[in-house]
C-alpha cells in the first residue's frame, strides 16, 4: 500500500515539474517570439530621438565593455559580441556565482569533500558561461544564416526601385527582425555618420561572424570601388545562399540517425543509473567503496566522450 502511494506522489510531482517547465517556456520564450517582429534597433529609435544615441547605445551592447580591451582578450570579446548577449555586473556575476554555487553544493553533498568543491566550482561557473556564450553565438548565427536571403531580397527591391545603398540596408532595418535588422541598422547608421561603407560592411561581418557574409562584403565592397549592377549581384547571391541552405538541411536529415543514436547511447548510462537507483536505492551503495569502482568509471567516461567525439566527426560536415 505505502508503495502504490508512493509511485502516485511520484507521478504527481513528475506532473507537476513537467507543468511547471511548459509553463516556463511560454512565459519566457514564447512571448519573447512573439514580440521578435520589432527588433532591438526600432525599439531604441522609439525611445531615443536622437539617432546618434541610438547608435552609440547599440555599440556598447554589442560589445564587451567589462572586458578589457587587449589582444589577449580579443578572443573572448569577440565571442561575447558574436553571440548578442547584453553583458553587464549583474549578469556577469549572476551566470558566474550561480553554477559556481551549485557546483559547491552537488560535490560537497555528494562527495564529502570541501576542498574539492572548492577546487571545481570555479572551472565549472566558467565552463558553464563558455558553453552558454557558444550555444547563443550558435543559435544567432543560425538565425542570421535564415535570414540573410530574404534580407538581400529587400536590398535588392530597394536598388532596384531607385534608393541608395545605404537607404536600401535602411529598409532591412525596419521590415527584419533580429538580428538582422539591428545589425543592418548598425551598418546603415554607420554609414550615414560617416564611416567608409568597406569599413562598416566587415564590422558587420567581425560583428555577426555568419561565413556567407564574406560573399555579401566582397560583392559590396568591388562594386563600390569598380561599379556594376549591384541588385542583379545580390539577387544571385541570395539564389546561391538559399541552396546551400537546402543542400545543408538535406545533409542534416540525411545524418539525423547518427545524431539520434549518439544522443541515446550517451543518455542510456544516465538513464539505467537513475531507473535503477529509484528502484533499489542499495543498489550501487554495495560497490561504491570497490577499489575498481573509480577506474571503471574514468574509462566509462573516456569511452564515452570518445564515442561522442567520433559520431561528431561522422555526421557533421562543412560546406
Amino acid at each position: 500500500m505505502i508503495q502504490n502511494e508512493l509511485w502516485v506522489i511520484y507521478a504527481l510531482v513528475f506532473g507537476a515539474a513537467l507543468l511547471g517547465v511548459q509553463a516556463s517556456y511560454w512565459f519566457l520564450f514564447k512571448t519573447r517570439r512573439e514580440q521578435q517582429i520589432i527588433n532591438r534597433r526600432l525599439a531604441l529609435t522609439a525611445e531615443l530621438a536622437n539617432p546618434a544615441e541610438v547608435l552609440q547605445v547599440l555599440r556598447r551592447e554589442r560589445g564587451a565593455a567589462l572586458l578589457p580591451q587587449m589582444p589577449s582578450f580579443d578572443g573572448l570579446n569577440r565571442l561575447i559580441v558574436q553571440s548578442g548577449v547584453r553583458l553587464n555586473a549583474i549578469t556577469l556575476v549572476l551566470g558566474l556565482g550561480l553554477p559556481a554555487v551549485l557546483t559547491y553544493m552537488l560535490v560537497s553533498f555528494s562527495l564529502r569533500s570541501d576542498l574539492l568543491a572548492i577546487l571545481l566550482a570555479p572551472p565549472a561557473a566558467i565552463g558553464w558561461m563558455f558553453l552558454f556564450l557558444q550555444t547563443s553565438r550558435r543559435r544567432r548565427i543560425a538565425a542570421f544564416s535564415v535570414q540573410l536571403p530574404d534580407a538581400l531580397d529587400v536590398i535588392v527591391r530597394g536598388l532596384r526601385a531607385g534608393h541608395p545603398f545605404r537607404v536600401a540596408l535602411g529598409l532591412v532595418a525596419r521590415e527584419m527582425p533580429d538580428p538582422v535588422g539591428s545589425e543592418f541598422g548598425i551598418v546603415a547608421d554607420e554609414i550615414m555618420f560617416g564611416l567608409d561603407q568597406a569599413v562598416a560592411i566587415d564590422n558587420l561581418q567581425s560583428r555577426v561572424g555568419q561565413d556567407d557574409l564574406s560573399f555579401f562584403a566582397t560583392a559590396v565592397n568591388i562594386q563600390h570601388q569598380t561599379g556594376g549592377n549591384l541588385g542583379e549581384i545580390l539577387s544571385r547571391l541570395s539564389l546561391m545562399l538559399r541552396n546551400r541552405m537546402k543542400l545543408r538541411l538535406k545533409v542534416r536529415s540525411l545524418s539525423s540517425e547518427g545524431r539520434l543514436s549518439a544522443i541515446a547511447l550517451s543518455a542510456t548510462p544516465f538513464v539505467l543509473f537513475g531507473i535503477i537507483s529509484l528502484l533499489s536505492p542499495d543498489y550501487f551503495l554495495s560497490i561504491k567503496d570497490h577499489p575498481i569502482t573509480v577506474p571503471a568509471l574514468i574509462v566509462g567516461g573516456l569511452m564515452l566522450t570518445i564515442g561522442n567525439i567520433i559520431l561528431y566527426r561522422m555526421v557533421n560536415f562543412r560546406f
